[in-house]
């Protein structure tokens, strides 16, 4: 496997000294920024003429393209929902002598770029020659995550002799996206001033309602004068002008505060943005709002971080990958979720998969407030109309929850994902099943959770056919998670989900039957429901005594992975879909997917086995697959793949293992890295009590996390010699560590079991 390593090694920060034009887009992807509320790529303020991909965007703001296919089929979606590039508003190019700087052209030294993820700020340095000259520039910038509305941005100058510098800082409507539609502009100018620009999405002809966004700005100069600026159609700018005299500094400071329509009237925005930059931000220094940056993510680190010793590698990627997830998502608006890219890039159309219930649900119980978590499931459950409306155009009763959505209604155009990659709807149901278990909270499921139970339950008692042939229920016509397979029948995740739903809802109503009644839930419903559970038809091999993928999967040319050429991979990049579609590689856990959510149910022999013939045939280039993999090769004892598997989750994006992070990060995966640690290498298990089972890999000399459990603050820490756990904060309670019950009241420490085969 080919990687990209392009930034150096280093446990708190991403930094590089070189200005890389070949690979610009990738850093630009790496450096990003975010606060929950907006975020951008890692663009440079001043001019730069060649290759790179402009990105801004706000949380909750998108536009609904009209669903393009050469072959309407009846259920098509009306729209593509896609994230679309916001203003530019870091805007602030720099001239010298009356000479643009223009980083693709310049001769540029010195040059250091610094993303800190301790403090949550990007840092760029570099000098350039203009006009005999040697300038040098120093930006900073951050999104605050106290003001969620801020962006602060300082340049510093210095030259060698006297300059003559302008600096036009602007907001910038003129953007277009990179992932469709090319050449259109989705704004529309609304109102602009000298510092100020309102726009509001083009219309559309689906009634979606329109997003209006205003961004003020204010500036603070060192050495500069305000010189009239520049205004034109979606464009506002302000220019300072000065003479930087040898070995002095001049510095000017911006601050754009950004309000949408998603929280304030129309007509109210841009007063809003101006209300805040008086109320919150004016009355601050940039250093006093970058130390109260510095403050907030050291809160954030004290719980959420985790600290490995003996591997800066890994020690980097699990930090980078935090410092991105709560960049994009700390749970404090019950109206988002976790777009795949996050702010990063486009790609995937900015909207929440399955991948949230799967994946980011289990890491934000342990990491953060209960409250995060439970705003995810009310996400979903907000959106239950649009699941009704999704489930009623493919003739189907009950919510059929969407795969790619903004609102709850399907915004997805390709046919083999949309109406095919059914298992999502059990990813929801399953994330409420986690919260529940986890947090040992019923008031969620005993309400709006057996809302969404019944409503699924609805659709896939419809969705499966009885076989009279076989004498069994049967789900043709799906799409797995291994999406190098269309089109398939009975695919066992998938089927395998179908009836965990209905016995979940069915355990779910015996504790509250006076909701079954309110939800108008009948006997023979409920009878239906159980003859699926008893009669459902799971694909197994005899031979090899594990669980088929799909009904033809073993009709297929069977060979691992190391019988490729490894020139030929990734494989989406280099062979035909035809092709892909024929062979045996898989994209990501199936069938391991569904042993890794039901753990419980399968024995260790069983894990094994499945694990065995799967995963050497599985390509991994799903950026979900890696975590999954290697949480079950550390149960399994496999040490050498484990942490093999961690390193590719752990640092996909920081290595750009799939050659594709140049297009944005793999937000979403992200969460893999977190789990591999305390799932895989921890052994925690938290759905039945809390369980250890730890070991520490070979090149590590210590780890240990945070997690919060049922009101505690729980301290793992794993050495070469012992596992202690330390009650941070909260109530004694019982725990196991290998297996063997254990009170924990301040803190315990046992001897590590060697546990790994060799």
């Amino acid at each position: 496997m080919m990687t990209k390593q392009i930034f150096e090694i280093d446990p708190w920060k991403i930094t590089t000294h070189q200005l890389d034009k070949e690979n610009r887009r990738l850093q630009e992807s790496l450096t990003s920024l975010g606060n929950g509320y907006m975020g951008m790529r890692g663009n440079f303020e001043e001019a730069y003429s060649g290759d790179h991909h402009q990105g801004t965007y706000l949380a909750g703001v998108w536009y609904p393209d009209k669903t393009r296919v050469g072959w309407w089929k009846n259920g098509y979606p009306e729209y593509f929902g896609k994230v679309i590039n916001a203003l530019n508003f870091i805007h602030m190019h720099i001239w010298v002598d009356g000479e643009e700087i223009d980083l693709h052209q310049d001769e540029v030294k010195d040059f250091a770029l610094t993303l800190d993820m301790e403090k949550g700020r990007l840092d760029r340095f570099y000098t350039v020659m203009k006009n005999g000259k040697e300038v040098t520039v120093h930006f900073t910038r951050f999104l605050s995550i106290d003001v969620k509305e801020l962006c602060a941005i300082k340049v510093e100058i210095t030259a060698s002799a006297d300059a003559a510098i302008r600096i036009e800082s602007a907001l910038d409507g003129n953007v277009r996206n990179e992932d469709a539609n090319y050449e259109e502009i989705f704004w529309e100018l609304i109102e602009q001033g000298e510092d100020a620009l309102v726009v509001e999405t083009i219309p559309n002809p689906f009634g979606v309602d329109r997003f209006t966004v205003a961004a003020n700005m204010h500036h603070q100069a060192v050495g500069l004068e305000q010189k009239v600026g520049n205004s034109k159609d979606l464009f506002v700018s302000q220019v300072f002008e000065g003479t930087v005299s040898k070995d002095q500094t001049v510095s000017l400071e911006k601050y754009v505060t950004v309000t949408t329509s998603r929280d304030y009237p129309k007509d109210q925005v841009l007063t809003a943005a101006a209300f805040i930059h008086t109320t919150k931000v004016a009355p601050e220094t940039f250093a006093e709002l970058e130390a109260k940056q510095a403050d907030l993510w050291a809160e954030r680190w004290e719980h959420a971080d985790v600290v490995i010793g003996g591997n800066d590698e890994a020690q980097q990627g699990i930090r980078f990958n935090l410092f991105q997830l709560f960049s994009t998502y700390y749970g404090e608006d019950d109206r988002l979720n976790i777009g795949p890219k996050g702010f990063t890039g486009e790609k995937y159309g900015g909207a929440t998969y399955w991948d949230t219930e799967a994946y980011g649900v289990p890491f934000y119980l342990a990491l953060t407030k209960p409250e995060v978590t439970r705003n995810l499931l009310k996400y979903r459950h907000n959106q239950l109309p649009g699941a009704y409306h999704n489930a009623a155009q493919q003739g189907l009763k009950g919510a059929l929850y969407p795969m790619v959505t903004f609102t709850g209604v399907e915004c997805h155009n390709e046919w083999e994902i949309t109406f095919e990659e059914i298992h999502r709807n059990g990813a929801i149901p399953y994330a409420i099943y986690n919260y529940t278990a986890y947090t040992g909270d019923e008031s969620y499921l005993a309400e709006e959770g057996l809302d969404v139970l019944s409503a699924v339950s609805r659709f896939w008692a419809d969705r499966v056919h009885f076989s009279q042939h076989k004498q069994c229920y049967m789900i043709h016509g799906v799409t797995g998670p291994n999406e190098y397979e269309n089109n398939i029948n009975n695919n066992w995740y998938t089927n395998k989900l179908a009836v965990w739903v209905l016995r979940y809802t069915l355990e779910s109503l015996e504790k509250y039957p006076e909701r079954e009644k309110a939800l108008g839930i009948s006997n023979a419903e409920k009878a239906k429901w159980q003859d699926i559970i008893a009669r459902m038809y799971f694909p197994y091999d005899e031979e090899r005594q594990v669980f088929v993928q799909h009904d033809t999967f073993l009709d297929k040319d069977l060979k691992p992975v190391s019988a490729l050429d490894p020139a030929e991979m990734p494989l989406n990049q280099h062979w035909s879909w035809d092709k892909i579609l024929r062979s045996c590689f898989i994209k990501q856990a199936d069938v391991l997917q569904g042993i890794y959510l039901f753990e419980d149910e399968f024995t260790l022999a069983e894990k094994e086995r499945n694990f065995d013939f799967y995963e050497p045939m599985t390509v991994h280039e799903s950026s979900l697959s890696p975590c999954i993999h290697a949480i079950l090769a550390a149960e399994l004892k496999k040490e050498e793949k484990a942490v093999e598997l961690y390193q590719r989750t752990a640092r996909l994006d920081l290595d750009n293992y799939n050659n594709d992070t140049e297009d944005g990060l793999h937000i979403t995966s992200m969460t893999g890295s977190w789990l591999t640690i305390a799932e895989g290498f921890a052994g925690m298990r938290a759905k039945d009590g809390l369980r250890f089972a730890p070991f520490l890999p070979k090149d590590w000399t210590h780890y240990q996390f945070h997690i919060n459990y049922r009101g505690r603050l729980i301290l793992i820490a794993v050495t070469g010699e012992t596992v202690s756990l330390t009650l941070v904060k909260g109530e004694p309670m019982t725990v196991q560590v290998y297996e063997k019950e254990m009170q924990l009241a301040a803190k315990i420490e046992v001897a590590i079991k060697e546990t790994v085969n060799a």
